[in-house]
């Protein structure tokens, strides 16, 4: 990843309609480009030094996921192809390339769609209190990184840039998108997680759980944003899963590892970050596209 970081886009001629922690996203026409830069977060806040070339990895594997499990799900994929693009991006087209994607504009749940196939993260300090985790009974004696009977849908609010969001049960969740609703985005869900799960594991990855993007488009459930990223899930080393501890993982565990050894409150502004940090992290991102796709 020697290539010059793209931080920050600013495309005149095309308008910008959302900022987040890493992607841009511009409205052309009926469309939207959604730009991956190399901006990283942790914690929920956005780092000020960037990983050169993470953004084309995150859309490498967000497109190989997209093509795979396209018999599960339709998504809102139009062409990743800049020469494909309407005319008012050609100016933009080279930085564009490798890192953006021309999408359907759909209307986004109001709930992140999160599965989870092992204890981890939030359920697993949440069960250590209480074996029922946000209305899921969970087995007893289980120990961090266990892997569940059953993948489990975990959904949770959307917060704002700078909040966190906030798990909710599957009651709440019917109320925001209705009854029915919810038992196909659930069932849809799982179905996505367990396919992409089996494949990575025989790609030698764990992938412990992620967090998908639906919306509606047409009157038609699609799998939008990105897809079964280090960005968006945790993926582990299956050869050096020990259950019992945190797994080391292909994602930014050396920046949160690092960023937790200093005096900084988890609040904006971010600490500087030394090169070493970002060097190991955009290899960790580069590794598991390579163990995933084989490229």
């Amino acid at each position: 990843m020697s290539e010059s970081p793209v931080i920050r886009t600013e495309y005149k001629g095309l308008k910008l309609i959302h900022r987040g922690k890493v992607r841009d996203l511009y409205e052309v026409d009926d469309k939207l480009l959604m730009v991956a830069t190399d901006r990283i977060s942790a914690f929920d806040v956005v780092m000020d030094n960037p990983v050169p070339g993470k953004g084309k990895v995150l859309t490498k594997l967000s497109l190989f996921w997209f093509d795979f499990l396209g018999d599960i799900l339709p998504n809102h994929l139009i062409t990743a192809d800049v020469e494909k693009y309407p005319a008012v991006c050609a100016p933009y087209s080279e930085e564009l390339r490798g890192r953006s994607m021309l999408v359907k504009k759909a209307e986004p749940l109001p709930v992140e769609c999160i599965v989870r196939g092992y204890l981890s993260g939030s359920f697993w300090k949440a069960y250590q209190n209480d074996t029922t985790v946000c209305g899921f009974p969970l087995p007893p004696g289980m120990v961090e990184s266990d892997k569940f009977p059953q993948p489990l849908f975990t959904p949770s609010t959307k917060a704002d840039l700078g909040e966190h969001d906030e798990n909710i049960s599957i009651a709440r969740m019917e109320e925001l998108v209705g009854v029915a609703e919810t038992a196909q985005i659930v069932d849809v869900s799982i179905k996505l997680y367990q396919k992409a799960a089996d494949y990575a594991l025989s790609r030698g990855i764990i992938i412990a759980d992620t967090k998908f993007e639906l919306g509606w488009f047409g009157g038609e459930l699609i799998l939008i944003d990105e897809v079964l990223t280090p960005d968006s899930s945790r993926f582990w080393p299956l050869d050096q899963y020990t259950p019992g501890k945190g797994q080391p993982s292909f994602d930014k565990q050396f920046l949160r590892d690092y960023l937790a050894s200093l005096d900084w409150d988890k609040q904006p502004p971010a600490p500087r970050l030394p090169d070493e940090i970002l060097h190991k992290t955009g290899a960790r991102y580069a590794e598991a596209v390579e163990k995933i796709i084989g490229l």
